[in-house]
């Protein structure tokens, strides 16, 4: 085992913000896109299961590095960034387009659908992230942090169902007809899954990178889980 240092979850890190506003990013971009649906090869997904993995990825660095606290910090500033994103695609929306501007009903189209999409994705989030959070951390502790594999793909199996079940039935309902809603999520649960497969590699790349710089490697023992717990300070 490396000589990374064990459960100081008081000490100041290099990357730790970097990839929290990483992380706002993806999910930002992530709600405003969500409503476009494609096909891939017989699936009809939306175009997020492309890049939403990738958060995924990122809550496994920071459960699986920093700890569950730091992870449940970084859920609670992305749910607050996306209420903010909500009201601001509100306001948007209701206020007066000038003289001949053209492009309203556009604008409407896209950002009046966020709102919906920002509740879904706070409610599809909010249980999906922690049980994601929840099942890395248990299974770190059991396997005595080996096998990261074992945990990150677990951990995504359970955390994306959630997210994947309660996002597009909150966001897309009466949107798109049932029958396809029920494959969109079928089949973006299924590719979220085999995308962070696919990742393994890059997981584990990631991982040791960071462990290394911060000099990190926490593990969850006597840690509580509630997920209310709201403390923004990293520190």
């Amino acid at each position: 085992m490396k000589n990374y240092l064990k459960n100081s979850s008081n000490k100041a890190y290099k990357y730790l913000e970097l990839i929290i506003w990483l992380d706002v990013a993806m999910i930002i971009i992530a709600n405003t896109t969500a409503g476009k649906i494609t096909q891939l090869w017989i699936f009809p997904v939306s175009v997020t299961v492309f890049y939403f993995p990738l958060t995924y990825l990122i809550g496994d660095l920071l459960t699986e590095v920093y700890g569950y606290r730091h992870a449940r910090r970084a859920t609670w500033i992305l749910i607050f960034a996306q209420i903010l994103t909500a009201v601001i695609y509100t306001f948007v929306v209701i206020m007066p387009p000038a003289l001949g501007f053209k492009f309203n009903d556009a604008y409407t189209i896209v950002f009046g659908q966020a709102p919906r999409i920002v509740v879904g994705g706070l409610i599809a989030f909010f249980a999906g992230q922690f049980v994601n959070d929840f099942v890395l951390a248990k299974m770190k502790v059991m396997t005595k942090g080996k096998y990261l594999w074992t945990r990150t793909i677990g951990s995504t199996i359970a955390g994306q169902f959630f997210d994947t079940v309660l996002f597009y039935s909150i966001a897309l309902s009466n949107v798109i007809p049932s029958g396809l809603l029920f494959q969109t999520i079928l089949s973006g649960w299924l590719l979220k899954v085999m995308v962070e497969t696919v990742m393994t590699p890059v997981t584990y790349y990631a991982v040791a990178k960071v462990k290394k710089a911060e000099n990190e490697d926490y593990f969850d023992k006597k840690t509580d889980f509630n997920p209310l717990i709201i403390n923004l300070k990293q520190r």
